[in-house]
């Protein structure tokens, strides 16, 4: 497995898949053509379907710029490696290709091509949860300990970042109302559910300043701002919210937390690896699900839950999400998006409690529930992986009033 970086990416959303990888891509097929004066881009698949609502011609756009490009959309074009793909080609000025690159957009702002399957080195020789309880086990260590053990010490410098990032994001979010870009005149709600809990009692209160945080980063993200992919755009409230609440409610000190932020891009990484993060490839169950998977991993590990509690949250996370469509409305990472983080992080803190209450035994391992996720979202037909062919996306979501 890679490094837990890469599960962890700092940028601007709206999507990890749709806006970070394509700008990444491009800015990196620039680089290596920089004499050349005119360039194609050819998008395929998913890119090309949600593309415009997800600003993937506008990243390109920025990257290109001052130059000449001309943008290629082919929504009914599916490249076999996967569903996000895009080709460059760099021309002369009399039309002459003088390269080309096909490469694969695979969620949470990673890139592949024909020729390569992870985009850094691999670092971890683990690639189950099962082999890496195992190696806890044998060892008396936990698994944030399984990831100090593995990544260099610079990791928790990083993870201190990604902290920082995720609480300013939802800092933002709290202080801003007013409608989302996009045209669906989506209004912001993080902040009047902030204001409106303080007036209940503490058991919604709490439940309400869980809500606003998820809401919070998501309307960020939504609004291209700067936040972290965790694993991806779309799902990146569900981690952060359930950090702060813990740090909020349970007074969780930052040691603790950042430790916790280790275990669940641990969690996350496993999936990547396994199976998929990708919308476009699996559904809103490898986006949403994965990121609950990873939240409640880490509510249980800041609870002092056991590695066995850990892992038996995190396989809830998950479980409870399988076959959860990505059908965005109008292409937007806002409907049903937005509404998806904030109950998925109030699951991962019931997955908490649940797990808490047991001895972390279970008959299905959270490796065989990441196993039914892929083939479950292969299954899947594609007008619910973020094409917006079916599902919500087929209705009329502006106001009715």
């Amino acid at each position: 497995m890679e490094s837990i970086r890469e599960i962890y990416k700092i940028g601007h959303g709206p999507s990890s898949s749709h806006t970070m990888g394509p700008k990444k891509a491009a800015e990196k097929f620039l680089k290596n053509n920089a004499d050349a004066t005119n360039f194609k881009v050819y998008l395929y698949g998913s890119l090309a379907a949600t593309g415009k609502g997800h600003l993937t011609d506008f990243a390109i756009e920025q990257t290109f710029a001052n130059r000449n490009l001309e943008i290629i959309w082919e929504p009914k074009t599916f490249l076999p490696k996967h569903p996000n793909a895009m080709k460059f080609e760099a021309n002369d000025s009399n039309g002459n290709l003088l390269n080309e690159w096909t490469c694969y957009s695979i969620g949470g702002g990673s890139l592949i091509d024909d020729f390569t399957s992870i985009e850094t080195k691999e670092i971890y020789p683990h690639q189950t949860m099962n082999e890496i309880l195992n190696w806890c086990r044998i060892n008396e260590k936990e698994l944030w300990e399984y990831v100090a053990e593995y990544e260099d010490s610079s990791i928790w410098e990083y993870l201190e970042q990604v902290l920082d990032v995720m609480f300013e994001s939802i800092n933002r979010g709290l202080k801003t109302d007013g409608a989302l870009p996009g045209g669906l005149r989506l209004l912001r709600k993080a902040q009047s559910f902030n204001t409106r809990g303080q007036n209940f009692a503490t058991p919604f209160k709490r439940r309400s300043q869980l809500f606003s945080y998820a809401l919070a980063v998501s309307e960020e993200n939504a609004s291209g701002g700067l936040i972290v992919a965790a694993p991806t755009c779309g799902a990146s409230g569900v981690l952060p919210a359930v950090l702060k609440y813990f740090k909020k409610i349970h007074k969780s000190d930052k040691k603790t937390v950042l430790r916790a932020l280790a275990t669940a891009g641990l969690v996350g990484n496993l999936v990547k690896t396994n199976a998929s993060i990708s919308g476009a490839e699996v559904g809103c169950q490898g986006e949403v699900g994965t990121a609950c998977a990873m939240a409640s991993a880490a509510a249980t590990q800041m609870m002092g839950g056991s590695i066995h509690q850990i892992e038996y949250s995190a396989e809830m996370g998950l479980e409870h999400h399988l076959g959860l469509t990505c059908d965005p409305v109008k292409g937007l990472v806002q409907i049903p998006c937005i509404e998806r983080n904030a109950f998925a992080a109030e699951r991962a803190v019931a997955h908490n409690n649940y797990a808490l209450l047991t001895d972390g035994r279970h008959r299905i391992s959270f490796d065989e529930v990441v196993e039914t996720m892929y083939n479950t979202g292969i299954d899947l037909q594609s007008k619910y992986r973020e094409t917006s062919e079916g599902g919500l996306a087929h209705f009329d979501a502006l106001p009715k009033c």
